[in-house]
């Protein structure tokens, strides 16, 4: 039964440092990337990328600011062989950009793969052996001694033809004990540690040591610690720049290599948004953006993500979920009524502070930064509160709702939502706003009017024309006296009946400008029953907006008993 299944499993072998360092450990500098999608990502592929793909593919990181790219496998096949001719021979390879090639420790595939990179300018020969303790059971049958004998065999080969290469190539070493996670901690260190000594490497010619997490077998902490020891062990550690790079199995990926990081990593391999066998390779875009939040340069460009995502999605053919860290389509998205509130208030408080920082709730990075827009960062549906609509109204259409208002139009928004069974465009939520608010049937009408200041007392007095449509509709001279144009006008439909209404609250602005420039008053009124009612009126006068905003909540008040 599945319930017992789970005892066929060993727990994986924690490594003692009782004083280990890295936890008190801050990440305050950007590590060496080094692209693998061209290589991991695009072998992970159902469909692999041809050989136009991968250029423009390569372009792409390179405009990103990688400076070091694995380009493939060119002894493996000869579609791998064709993309490194074709970088080289066509010289599409940056100055200051170094391709990285692939081959497993044996001779045959080492000097096809100096022969693929003659021409070039900057190298770095990637060689690699598996050496976990499975693989060395399961698959070669080896003993360590002798996987250690295949890996300074490849060592002492690729040095020699190193040395007797032509040309003025800048060639570089890199050696991944391959499944290093799975081998025991002593073992990795004294394979690499002869590889060092085959390579001849020294501090002023270091060699990359490569130390992959080509399966995650244990949580993020111990292969910090298996980091740490190594580094802590290694003979003529100066002479080494240690890399990682992990894998994905346990959905820890990023994790591992932060606590990598901290726990004295320099190199990060990994691929864009963490395409790879099998489960995924490390997402460079999270770590980095990571980074980033948290006031880091991380060293590479990621001001224009929608674009490196569409390049990414077209030629691999995957599909990046609505939920990827930075880059999917709702990651910047609340629907929730709670926290649309608290975004909404963190930009009305940066602008009213006129804050540096960025200081928004539930969004760690402004969405502008890596070239996103705010447009979707509140989304209407059924769960939205009154904080959304407000905020899409102001973001989208200008419309600077007083706060007072919010619950009354929220609920009306909520409503439709729930009628409609689905989530509300920017456009449908401005419709609301209009069928609630200004297309309405109008009760009263204001249809013209005076004001006249009495200046020896301070005294407003308002004569208009209302048209009163109940049936049929007629026309009234209305007049009144206030302490102001509102309250003169509400004094005013008095005389005629409308009473038992009182202004509670009052805000306008601008929704234009130049020489048509409207204003925009929001009237919100105590009716008769004692509950609040807002209304809103439209006009290039700012009194005219505020009568009309007035009737506006009367007749959207009158409509209210009637249903």
């Amino acid at each position: 039964m599945l319930k017992e299944s789970f005892r066929k499993y060993a727990p994986f072998k924690q490594i003692n440092i009782p004083d280990r360092q890295w936890p008190n450990n801050v990440i305050t500098k950007a590590p060496i990337w080094c692209s693998v999608d061209l290589r991991d990502g695009n072998q992970a592929l159902v469909d692999p990328m041809n050989l136009e793909q991968k250029l423009e593919f390569f372009k792409a990181l390179c405009d990103m600011g990688f400076k070091e790219i694995e380009i493939g496998f060119p002894s493996a096949s000869e579609t791998e062989y064709e993309i490194c001719r074709k970088l080289i021979d066509d010289n599409l390879i940056p100055d200051d950009v170094a391709i990285q090639v692939l081959v497993q420790a044996r001779e045959h595939l080492i000097r096809k793969t100096f022969e693929a990179v003659k021409g070039a300018k900057n190298v770095i020969v990637h060689f690699y052996n598996s050496t976990s303790t499975l693989q060395r059971k399961v698959v070669f049958h080896k003993d360590m001694d002798g996987i250690t004998e295949i890996a300074v065999n490849g060592a002492k080969l690729i040095k020699e033809l190193t040395e007797n290469f032509a040309g003025d190539t800048n060639i570089r070493f890199e050696y991944s004990p391959e499944s290093f996670s799975g081998t025991e901690p002593d073992n990795a260190i004294s394979i690499c540690s002869a590889v060092m000594e085959a390579l001849g490497s020294t501090p002023e010619n270091p060699v990359i040591l490569n130390l992959p997490n080509t399966v995650e077998m244990c949580t993020p902490n111990t292969y910090a610690d298996q980091i740490e020891y190594f580094i802590r062990n290694l003979p003529n550690r100066e002479s080494a720049i240690i890399s990682i790079h992990p894998h994905n199995d346990r959905g820890t990926g990023v994790a591992a290599t932060e606590l990598a990081l901290l726990a004295g990593a320099e190199r990060v391999e990994g691929t864009l948004f963490g395409n790879g066998e099998r489960t995924g390779n490390l997402d460079i875009v999270t770590v980095g953006l990571n980074m980033y939040t948290q006031g880091v340069d991380p060293k590479l460009d990621f001001s224009n993500l929608p674009k490196y995502r569409e390049i990414f999605e077209r030629c691999t053919k995957m599909h990046i979920n609505e939920r990827q860290p930075y880059v999917g389509d709702l990651v910047f998205t609340a629907f929730s009524g709670s926290h649309q509130d608290a975004i909404n208030k963190g930009f009305a408080y940066m602008k009213e502070h006129d804050s540096d920082m960025w200081e928004i709730p539930y969004l760690p990075i402004d969405p502008a930064d890596v070239g996103r827009q705010y447009e979707p960062i509140i989304r209407i549906n059924s769960q939205s509160g009154k904080g959304g609509a407000a905020f899409i109204m102001q973001n989208n259409f200008g419309y600077n709702l007083p706060k007072k208002m919010h619950p009354e139009f929220g609920a009306l928004v909520q409503k439709v939502c729930d009628d409609e069974g689905r989530e509300l465009t920017p456009k449908e939520v401005f419709k609301v706003f209009e069928d609630n608010y200004i297309d309405i049937h109008k009760r009263y009408s204001l249809l013209g009017h005076t004001v006249l200041e009495n200046h020896g007392n301070d005294i407003m007095y308002f004569r208009g024309k209302l048209r009163i449509s109940d049936g049929s509709a007629s026309e009234q001279i209305i007049e009144g006296n206030g302490n102001g144009p509102i309250d003169a006008f509400c004094n005013a439909i008095k005389e005629i009946g409308v009473t038992g209404y009182e202004v509670i609250d009052y805000t306008e602005h601008a929704i234009s400008s130049g020489s048509d420039s409207k204003a925009v008053a929001y009237i919100g009124l105590k009716t008769p029953e004692g509950k609040t009612i807002y209304g809103v009126g439209i006009h290039t006068n700012i009194f005219k907006a505020s009568i009309k905003a007035v009737l506006c909540a009367i007749n959207r008040d009158i409509i209210q008993k009637k249903a």
